[in-house]
């Protein structure tokens, strides 16, 4: 044990190096800036041509990782921004070592789409071999980052997602998408039914294939469909009042897909 704490403790070290030098790399690609300069909309466009699912974002923090300890529950977090943010609130890039109850690893990108997602799922997931992953997806489907998107395209790519973890024995939470009534970096699509259609067909979807569905948005939204002020500071993105809310459902959920035996 103590020479697997060390190694554990080497490696963690390597990925918070990594992490530093990715987060300096971090442009305005995505929902954190309202209205990217033209040198970030550049920048933006360039990354999409050269690595569209931006793989190279974790692929040293992915490879500085060790194998899941034996007793490890080892919990993925795929996503967006809200994903990504979250790791100031319980879900750090760098994983905890051995002798807490789960390693959560988050692997959450600022603006990223599902066909994004989708791409990286076998590097930024199935290759950590986790028991459970988290996923967080579709705000940036219904705005638009990568294009124009159906609702029926985005259910698509969750399901494939859900395929691969199933296939994997990959035990998955998949969550309701957070409320918003406008996008402050695409603004006037009136998302706030298009989310409440899409959690609708993710939890009928969860119910029919055996996955655990976390519903945030009930939790979350408004009498108009968005996040009201004391959870968010654009209406989209947690603050963290609003995290405080999610970390308890995301583990009762977590809890609920570890009682289920692996696909």
């Amino acid at each position: 044990m103590a020479m697997q704490r060390m190694f554990w403790m080497k490696a963690c070290a390597a990925v918070a190096l990594t992490a530093t030098m990715a987060a300096a790399q971090t442009t305005a690609s995505g929902p954190a800036a309202a209205k990217p300069t033209d040198n970030g909309q550049a920048q933006h466009n360039r990354q999409l041509q050269e690595d569209f699912p931006w793989l190279a974002r974790f692929r040293m923090m992915d490879a500085a990782l060790p194998e899941p300890a034996a007793d490890e529950t080892r919990v993925v977090f795929m996503g967006d921004s809200i994903t990504e943010n979250w790791q100031h609130d319980g879900v750090p890039f760098v994983p905890e070592l051995p002798g807490h109850p789960w390693v959560k690893i988050n692997r959450g990108i600022s603006g990223q789409t599902t066909p994004q997602m989708l791409l990286r799922f076998r590097q930024d997931v199935i290759d950590l071999k986790p028991t459970v992953v988290v996923l967080m997806a579709g705000t940036n489907d219904i705005a638009g980052n990568t294009g124009v998107m159906t609702l029926g395209d985005t259910q698509n790519n969750l399901a494939s997602m859900a395929d691969l973890a199933r296939v994997h024995h990959i035990r998955m939470v998949i969550c309701s998408v957070l409320p918003a009534a406008d996008f402050p970096w695409h603004r006037g699509l009136q998302p706030a039914e298009k989310i409440r259609s899409l959690n609708a067909w993710m939890k009928g979807y969860a119910a029919e294939h055996g996955l655990v569905y976390v519903d945030f948005w009930k939790a979350m939204a408004n009498s108009d469909g968005g996040m009201p002020a004391s959870l968010s500071k654009d209406g989209v993105h947690p603050n963290d009042a609003g995290y405080a809310i999610m970390n308890p459902l995301v583990d009762a959920g977590i809890k609920s897909a570890l009682t289920q035996p692996a696909p």
